[in-house]
């Protein structure tokens, strides 16, 4: 196991509301970050568009505060940073390279099915950067969610003991979660978002098979050909290429 990341701050919670509220009230408070807060229980988890983040007992929910410099298009693109660094826990505690697969935008699946969820939010400074980002992480260690808690077509949730036999406590996890991200921080922030982009399509699930792309208004479905140097997903359309920046994707 890596070290724990220098001058990084570590914040284990017995219970919160959620982690993601309280990394926010700790940047209103002007906590400089980054810290990673970890709570063993939340009363009102979340995840993307507002949806409830089910946690039961023995799973991971856990947000790092920090105050990177940049725009918030450059901000978002820690959503794949994030992915990777999940990817290289997962690596870490034993789990094969072929059952991690990484789900434009923020998800990680198992197997097949979603075993983790990011989530970012960010405030802005009012000069075209950011005061501060948050980036909240999820993962199903110990059960997953019934098939009755996750949005029509989704996949299904599963969790790392079930679909591998590894056991692991939250703690434990983010002793291996902390040091990855800071390492994928470190690339991102010294070489940009090209290296982050290439190991991410690496491990890009359905890559060159056709998906569905759920916006508010409409569908698109077409052949995921790429993610551009945005974030964007490419999608081959029968209409021609088609770049999309915000989306539920459906496989």
């Amino acid at each position: 196991m890596k070290p724990w990341p220098e001058g990084v701050g570590r914040r284990v919670l017995s219970q919160t509301d959620s982690t993601m509220a309280e990394a926010a009230r700790r940047a209103r408070d002007g906590v400089p970050g980054p810290e990673w807060t970890l709570a063993l229980r939340q009363t009102a988890g979340r995840g993307r568009r507002g949806r409830a983040w089910a946690m039961p007992e023995g799973n991971f929910a856990a947000s790092l505060l920090m105050r990177p410099r940049g725009s918030p298009a450059e901000a978002a693109q820690r959503s794949f940073v994030a992915a990777l660094a999940l990817r290289d826990a997962f690596l870490e505690i034993g789990v094969a390279e072929d059952r991690i697969a990484l789900k434009w935008p923020n998800d990680v699946l198992l197997s097949g099915g979603k075993v983790a969820g990011i989530l970012l939010e960010s405030e802005s400074d009012g000069q075209g950067g950011i005061a501060h980002l948050i980036v909240g992480v999820g993962v199903n260690l110990a059960t997953a969610p019934g098939a009755a808690e996750v949005e029509r077509g989704a996949l299904p949730p599963v969790s790392l003991r079930e679909v591998t036999g590894t056991a692991t406590d939250p703690e434990a996890f983010l002793a291996h979660l902390a040091p990855a991200f800071a390492v994928r921080e470190q690339q991102f922030t010294g070489m940009g978002f090209a290296p982050i982009r290439t190991a991410w399509l690496s491990a890009a699930a359905r890559l060159g098979e056709a998906v569905t792309a759920r916006l508010p208004h409409t569908e698109v479905t077409g052949v995921f050909r790429d993610v551009d140097m945005d974030g964007n997903i490419v999608l081959q359309t029968p209409d021609g290429q088609r770049s999309i920046a915000a989306a539920e994707i459906f496989l």
